[in-house]
């Protein structure tokens, strides 16, 4: 017996909004199309829906996305890590509380008691009209070094993932793995796990446009921000795969609708103005941003790591700050448009050797970073921009670093506070090869500088009255 299975699928959207009524319109048409051809239709996705760079994401913690999400009704989605680390874990038991489609998710687990989140489930078995049966897999990229820091324990996928199949063995005919693991993660299953059919891929942001074949196992992936719509064809006999086929759709080349604009514009204004009843301090000057210099906004920015992290030295890159502040009130909106990025502070402790080492590579790639268009890892703004120290100085002439005016002594350890950012990125390798780095995961970088602001410039009572309302920091 002939029969066709279509997959749709989408990925690392990224709360793009703007490609959002595109898609919506196209996975229903296209279900409602293949439905009638007596295909087997599911839709999947495959996590980074949401991004707290839009501010609508911000304002409803996510909950935004999961309405539109159940627009689409999904057979079934994975989160990333922008669902997994950039939300609190109360934050993402409730995420999907009003979800009208299935979270499959196999590794990642309540910690200390590693049980499965009542939110996920660790796979989904479906039968088609004709009794194939689809086991569904989801695995996100485990990071051991942040997860545990929330409440999760992340597990590995060469544990998980052979655990898994021999759980079910039996039960299915074709197995889909829904992988926000990386390209090359998703390589390796295809060479060392056979029982996978499909592999639907995300997180690198790779775009299989043919998809790919390794060994008897299909990748697929269609890039990111909602740029492409993939689409997978199936075709079995007697529920054995016989062809298997990859293609996308550039969301660009779809038709648009004349109420686009209209929608795309009311998520970007519904969330500036839910975060705008949220005020946060006032502010008697104006501050400016500065990327490739000092500025008021970086001292101040430095001055609230320092207090929160309870250091008296710390570091951070001027090309954090997107915009300026103005004088007057400042409220979540701004502060939003100010630190868009999904960054936290980190306390790293080093010997005096080492934080002397670790200012050389900065001072070395300092010309080099100031205009560096540096992407992803939490990083939401344009380039890193130059970097700033409070406690640090640093005598270009001589090489020689000073801690709070007085010499580093070899055998001292000494402790300061930068985004946790810079563990992550490649310019600074002192911090992850010999730094003991304490990532303080309480509270996003710009909250700490909102509470900061707070705490330093409070809103004056005749303001409050004004407004009618008394200003808070707490969005999280």
């Amino acid at each position: 017996m002939t029969e066709k299975i279509t997959i749709l699928h989408t990925n690392d959207i990224h709360s793009h909004f703007e490609n959002w009524p595109k898609i919506r319109r196209y996975l229903l048409e296209e279900r409602a199309r293949y439905q009638a051809a007596g295909h087997t239709v599911y839709t999947f996705d495959i996590g980074d829906a949401m991004d707290r760079v839009h501010p609508l994401s911000e304002a409803t913690n996510g909950q935004k996305n999961v309405q539109l999400m159940n627009q689409i009704h999904y057979d079934g989605v994975t989160i990333g890590n922008n669902e997994g680390l950039g939300n609190s874990k109360r934050q993402l038991n409730r995420l999907y509380t009003k979800a009208n489609f299935d979270v499959i998710l196999g590794n990642l687990l309540n910690s200390p008691k590693k049980s499965q989140p009542k939110w996920a489930m660790p796979a989904k078995l479906m039968t088609t009209a004709a009794g194939t049966r689809v086991l569904v897999l989801g695995l996100t990229a485990p990071y051991t070094l942040t997860y545990p820091l929330l409440g999760w324990q992340p597990i590995s996928v060469n544990l998980m993932l052979p655990r898994l199949l021999k759980q079910y063995a039996g039960q299915y005919d074709v197995v889909v793995l829904l992988s926000h693991l990386g390209l090359d993660v998703d390589r390796q299953i295809g060479k060392r796990y056979p029982e996978v059919d499909v592999v639907i891929g995300a997180h690198t942001h790779h775009l299989l446009v043919h998809g790919e074949l390794v060994n008897q196992t299909l990748l697929a992936a269609a890039g990111k921000y909602g740029y492409y719509v993939g689409t997978i064809q199936l075709e079995l006999e007697d529920h054995h795969i016989v062809t298997k086929q990859a293609s996308v759709v550039e969301t660009a080349n779809l038709q648009a609708a004349t109420s686009d604009r209209t929608e795309i514009e009311g998520y970007q204004k519904l969330g500036e103005r839910l975060l705008s009843k949220k005020r946060v301090a006032q502010l008697p000057v104006a501050m400016e941003k500065n990327w490739e210099g000092h500025s008021r906004l970086a001292s101040e920015g430095l001055a609230a790591m320092e207090a929160y992290a309870g250091t008296d030295a710390a570091i951070v890159n001027g090309g954090l700050f997107m915009c300026d502040l103005p004088a007057g009130i400042v409220t979540q909106n701004e502060l939003h448009q100010l630190l868009p990025h999904a960054m936290h502070v980190m306390r790293v402790t080093l010997s005096g050797d080492n934080l002397w080492r670790l200012i050389m590579e900065m001072e070395k790639t300092r010309p080099f970073l100031n205009r560096f268009p540096i992407k992803g890892m939490g990083f939401r703004g344009k380039y890193f921009g130059a970097l700033t120290y409070s406690g640090i100085t640093y005598n270009e002439h001589e090489g020689t670093v000073l801690f709070r005016g007085e010499p580093l002594s070899p055998m001292k350890a000494y402790t300061i506070a930068v985004p946790d950012h810079y563990l992550f990125i490649p310019f600074f390798p002192t911090i992850s090869i010999v730094g003991q780095n304490e990532i303080l995961y309480g509270k996003l970088l710009r909250t700490v500088y909102g509470d900061y602001l707070a705490k330093q410039y409070p809103i004056k009572k005749e303001a409050t009255s004004q407004h009618g309302q008394k200003g808070t920091t707490d969005a999280h």
